[in-house]
């Protein structure tokens, strides 16, 4: 079996598939934005007034409410306690805006009550992403000039960056149940806005799905790639 990183058997097999998903995905989520963007919710709400509602409601007048640039940019940063809404959302009265708004302050409702897949999920970040962007390389070079302990420490480093990425997908579906159980209980959506705004947030978790297969899948890869090469020995 040919080695060399970029491409060999179970890049295709395992990283090419997952891959492919993950543009789906993200071709998945931004047409179903923007098929939802043009239905606005009869109330006239903006996505920042629901955010700033859901965040009164449960005391959190501690979290600001902020627009950033870009498209489906939106985030909850639990360092600053603010929820930064993408100018697609901010301002607009659409039903897929307000979806995209109550998720994000769903964040910070786990925020205030330690849900713990996002406590853990925060310690990891500082090894995610030192083993995203150098556990692959790491291993890949010790597969390459045949240094066991390189293999090691990349594939160790690169198990970190994949966790993180699995803890993220309950952390992100129980944003989403919470952003549906806020606007709910607020009488935000009638009954017939509501399937689209969960068809949104569901689009939108495929994305982060999509993710942790390549995580995993690029995992193995180099997993089964490191077991080739000690076999071969």
């Amino acid at each position: 079996m040919g080695v060399f990183y970029g491409f060999d058997e179970y890049y295709l097999i395992l990283v090419l598939p997952a891959f492919l998903f993950a543009l789906y995905a993200q071709f998945k989520v931004k047409g179903t934005f923007n098929k939802y963007r043009g239905l606005t919710n009869r109330r006239g709400l903006t996505g920042a007034e629901v955010a700033r509602g859901i965040l009164e409601r449960n005391g959190l007048r501690d979290v600001s409410v902020q627009s950033v640039p870009g498209e489906l940019t939106d985030h909850y940063d639990p360092r600053t306690k603010v929820v930064r809404l993408s100018q697609a959302v901010y301002g607009s009265t659409s039903v897929a805006a307000l979806g995209v708004a109550a998720h994000e302050t769903g964040h910070a409702l786990q925020h205030q009550s330690g849900y713990a897949p996002l406590v853990l999920r925060s310690t990891l970040v500082p090894a995610a992403n030192i083993g995203s962007s150098a556990g692959p390389y790491l291993a890949i070079l010790g597969i390459l000039f045949q240094i066991n302990p390189l293999i090691y420490i990349g594939i160790i480093l690169y198990a970190a960056a994949v966790l993180f990425y699995l803890v993220t997908l309950p952390v992100e579906f129980n944003a989403s149940s919470r952003a549906i159980a806020s606007l709910e209980e607020m009488g935000v959506l009638t009954w017939d806005e509501t399937e689209p705004a969960k068809k949104v947030l569901n689009a939108a978790a495929m994305t982060y799905v999509a993710s942790a297969a390549v995580a995993v899948a690029s995992l193995l890869r180099l997993i089964l790639l490191s077991r080739s090469r000690r076999r071969s020995d």
